[in-house]
């Protein structure tokens, strides 16, 4: 395929803007909150100031420690205080719609999120579990569609329905402990928690949804609650530079890259926001990235796109480009979705190309497809906001069985 091929007119619009903003239900949840805003909530329902410090330890111990679903199960606060949160607050996650399990074992839960507007349709989007042998790694989202137009992604192509809150992205992480009964205070086949790491990798750019991102993290990583290291949760960008050195500053996870391409010309095409931000401005916000050593590499993902981006001369200036940075880089085999004008790089020429960063120096391992039976692989989440017609999913499954 020539290397311009099925790529998007430059005119393509940068950034999308949202259709619709969230509505909290009558009775919100208290998944996402802050221990301030836990006791601010305790306040507006007529817990003391006294007990506040005491009640929010408890509640956290349960919702966080135990995934208690209802407060009749929080047994060590006093029955008055459960009836008055009954009355005016819940401990609800995204409701799952769907879950799919691959011949893999990836799982992936199509989860419905509750709004307070009869009126607003139900907004969906999609988690994926990946099992492995050492770990098990949990995709979760960040917004309903995608900020951005990224030409090779299936996700990229839907709406920006809205920005999720802190609780609909934590509330994610506390389905999939629910769904795998993964909670602390139980019992997991192999004694050992069975996600042990995070990625914001779903449907969303989550630098754009910047605040309920870190708000989410902070709980997800509180070592007295979920308790899932910063060094073991990841996030991705495409490259919102004025908020990479915040994510470094404020929450303090490890950084991934959807960098993709080496020269400007190509990557505006396959990641319009380079042309806002381009490939140099990028580099050097990484650069600047607080806390990247040799022992928290930044991680580049680079999918393989046949005849586009995978010569060996991509190869050449990715390791030059990248000097000096701590990085490793994710070679990502494209995955295919009805409509895409683009193909998987031959399996010889990824290993060239493999091989050449490898014996530069850099960590360059190819990602393992998984999930491609279920939808559930980079890049092919789109939510059923949005649903897929009968002819693209038979055509997706016939891709992931034929690859």
């Amino acid at each position: 395929m020539p290397p311009t091929a099925g790529l998007r007119e430059p005119s393509a619009p940068l950034e999308k803007i949202p259709l619709e903003t969230y509505v909290p239900p009558a009775k919100p949840s208290l998944i996402g909150l802050s221990r301030a805003e836990l006791a601010a909530k305790l306040g507006e329902i007529g817990v003391p100031a006294h007990q506040q410090k005491m009640r929010v330890q408890q509640l956290w111990h349960w919702i966080y420690f135990r995934g208690a679903r209802t407060f009749d199960e929080m047994t060590s606060v006093s029955k008055d205080t459960r009836t008055a949160l009954a009355e005016h607050v819940t401990v609800d996650r995204p409701e799952v719609v769907a879950e799919q399990i691959s011949n893999d074992g990836t799982r992936k839960w199509l989860l419905r999120l509750p709004s307070g507007d009869d009126l607003q349709k139900a907004h969906e989007v999609e988690c994926v579990y990946i099992p492995e042998t050492d770990r098990g790694t949990l995709c979760v989202s960040s917004q309903v569609g995608c900020t951005l137009n990224c030409s090779f992604c299936h996700t990229g192509t839907q709406r920006l329905v809205r920005n999720l809150t802190a609780g609909e992205i934590a509330g994610q992480v506390m389905v999939a402990r629910d769904r795998l009964n993964d909670w602390a205070d139980r019992e997991t086949p192999l004694g050992n928690r069975l996600i042990t790491n995070v990625v914001m990798m779903g449907m969303g750019e989550p630098l754009y949804n910047f605040d309920a991102v870190r708000d989410a993290l902070l709980v997800v990583s509180d070592n007295e609650g979920i308790g899932i290291s910063r060094r073991r949760i990841t996030l991705s960008t495409s490259g919102v530079v004025p908020n990479i050195k915040r994510a470094g500053e404020e929450i303090g996870v490890m950084l991934a890259i959807s960098l993709h391409a080496v020269r400007d010309e190509l990557r505006n095409e396959l990641v319009p926001l380079n042309r806002k931000y381009p490939i140099a401005e990028l580099l050097q916000a990484c650069r600047d990235y607080p806390g990247a050593s040799n022992a928290r590499r930044i991680t580049f993902e680079y999918v393989m796109l046949k005849g586009v981006n995978d010569s060996l001369d991509d190869a050449r200036l990715l390791v030059k480009l990248l000097k000096g940075i701590p990085a490793k880089i994710n070679l990502i085999p494209f995955n295919p979705w009805p409509g895409s004008a683009y193909e998987c790089s031959d399996w010889e020429q990824i290993e060239k190309f493999s091989e050449y960063v490898f014996n530069a120096g850099y960590s360059s391992p190819v990602r393992t497809p998984r999930g491609r039976d279920i939808l559930a692989a980079c890049g092919q989440l789109k939510s059923e906001t949005e649903k897929l017609s009968a002819r693209e999913r038979q055509a997706l499954r016939a891709m992931a069985m034929t690859d």
